[in-house]
Parts: structure tokens; C-alpha cells; sequence
């Protein structure tokens, strides 16, 4: 039963998600999302009482995400493969599970601005962007490092670069130049 609670809580924040990155957050309601997820009002309110709450839950769980990497990668030594494997490992996070919410708040960034998810997933992000450099780099290597992981995520965005390359190209062209950018040290 359990496992099931889990699933229609994903789905919800799924859904949610999509309606809130179509519609923006503050035109979607909790009867649309319901709606389009074939379900009651009551069932949805029995796992999330207001849009916030379903928002803070995705964010807590991309932000959780983001802690555990970034504790991964400070334990990985000071080599390019090391580097290599942490930007891979963050461009399929963000493949996997982050995109939606990165999308969502590229759209809404109004809305991520005064909440308090969208505090939590800024101190996320940039915890994160830190872990390709040393406190005793330079300060290039440690612009370069957090350009790099800047690349990866712009890679995975919709986001006006005007390259016209479908999304897995622009996925892989962000990769290559995040590794050229870390691949000096």
C-alpha cells in the first residue's frame, strides 16, 4: 500500500509540475491538476493540501538530491576523470529527475523568487555548482568549474541559445563544453 501512496504522490508532482511550466504557477489550481490526473479533490488533498506543499516537495527531493551529490563529489579525488564522472553524473540527474523542475522554474521564476522552495533549490544549485573546484583554486578554475556545471544545466533547459539542435544534441554539445572548461586543470 505504501508503494502505491508513493506512486500517486510522484504522479501528482508530475502532473503538477507540467501544469504549472504550461499554465504558470499561480494560473494552475489544484482542481486542474486533480483533472488531468483522473482524480478527486479529497485524493489529492490527502497528499497535498495547497500547490506549495506539492512544490515543496519536489524541491526538497531535488534539493536532497543535490546534497548527495555534492557530498559524492568532495569525496571523489582532484582528477579530470573525477570531474568527468561528477558532470556526468549531474547531466543524468538532470535527464532523470531535476528537468522538470529546472524547466518549471525557468518559467516561474517570479513565483521561486518568494517562496520559500525557491530559496532551498537556490542554495541547492549553488552548493552544487561548487564541487568541480578546491578552495585553493585560482579564482579562473573556479569560475570555469561552475561554468562547466552551468553548461550541463543550460544543456538540459529550454532555454533561448538559439542553436536549433534538438534536445539531445544540445545536451551533448553542453557536455563537450563542460568537459573542455574543466579539462585545463
Amino acid at each position: 500500500m505504501a508503494g502505491r501512496r508513493t506512486d500517486t504522490r510522484e504522479r501528482i508532482q508530475q502532473v503538477a509540475l507540467e501544469l504549472f511550466a504550461e499554465r504558470g504557477y499561480d494560473k494552475t489550481t489544484l482542481q486542474e491538476v486533480a483533472e488531468r490526473l483522473e482524480i478527486t479533490r479529497p485524493a489529492l488533498y490527502y497528499h497535498f493540501r495547497t500547490k506549495e506543499d506539492i512544490l515543496a516537495s519536489v524541491v526538497d527531493r531535488l534539493v536532497e538530491s543535490m546534497d548527495e551529490l555534492t557530498a559524492w563529489a568532495k569525496e571523489q579525488p582532484a582528477t579530470a576523470e573525477a570531474r568527468k564522472e561528477i558532470l556526468g553524473r549531474i547531466a543524468g540527474l538532470l535527464e532523470d529527475q531535476w528537468r522538470p523542475l529546472f524547466r518549471f522554474a525557468q518559467v516561474n521564476q517570479g513565483v521561486m523568487g518568494h517562496l520559500p522552495a525557491g530559496e532551498r533549490m537556490q542554495q541547492g544549485l549553488i552548493g552544487m555548482l561548487s564541487v568541480l573546484s578546491a578552495p585553493g583554486d585560482d579564482p579562473v578554475r573556479r569560475f570555469e568549474a561552475r561554468l562547466a556545471v552551468l553548461a550541463v544545466v543550460l544543456g538540459t533547459v529550454p532555454f533561448p541559445l538559439e542553436l536549433d539542435l534538438p534536445e539531445e544534441q544540445r545536451a551533448a554539445v553542453a557536455m563537450e563544453v563542460a568537459t573542455k572548461l574543466i579539462s585545463g586543470y
